[in-house]
């Protein structure tokens, strides 16, 4: 057993000796919203959104974006859970932002290990094989964070599947404040119809 596991498993054992009436928490989250965010570790929405387990649906991606997936999520999560606000909230220094297609696809055609980042750009470090599947793949890079927000929120607003009512709020979280900024063209995109 890895030392990661050990230590996740004892985390886990603490938190379930103090779970008090958790168990008991509906599954519709009782502030009816969702935030769509990204998976990077330094961002906890629990934190910069201020909630509690059972609060709000948080569903995280690379980079926060609306893909195919992350809108399936959002129907669900009012479909079937009543949430009624929905948040897309990139950040600033995005992983998302250091490469594009091409080059995600590049590095996978060499090799599967995991690259590394420097002052040139991500290198490959790793000994194929590796797999031309990445070229097939939309990789919803960042180029610009702001356009990114906008883009996503209008991505979700047009879906067929989402309902009109329900407003869209766009944002940016920057890591080096904790504070969350509004992208206000985002929420405007984002308005109720």
């Amino acid at each position: 057993m890895s030392q990661v596991v050990k230590e996740v498993l004892s985390a886990n054992a603490d938190y379930a000796a103090n779970f008090g009436d958790k168990g008991k928490l509906p599954m519709p989250p009782g502030r009816r919203f969702a935030v769509l965010t990204c998976m990077d570790a330094r961002l906890d929405p629990a934190k910069y959104a201020g909630l509690a387990e059972g609060d709000a649906h948080v569903i995280r991606n690379a980079g926060g974006r609306a893909s195919d997936d992350a809108i399936r999520s959002l129907v669900i999560s009012h479909k079937l859970l009543g949430t009624r606000e929905w948040f897309v909230i990139h950040h600033t220094d995005c992983g998302m932002e250091t490469f594009t297609n091409d080059v995600m696809a590049d590095l996978l055609a060499s090799s599967l290990e995991t690259a590394s980042l420097d002052a040139g750009g991500w290198r490959d470090t790793g000994q194929g094989p590796g797999s031309p599947e990445g070229r097939y793949i939309n990789w919803l890079t960042i180029a610009d964070n702001a356009a990114s927000v906008v883009e996503d929120v209008r991505r979700i607003k047009a879906h067929p599947l989402v309902p009109g009512y329900i407003p869209v709020y766009g944002y940016i979280y920057d890591c080096r404040t904790g504070r969350l900024e509004e992208v206000k063209e985002a929420t405007e995109a984002g308005k109720p119809a």
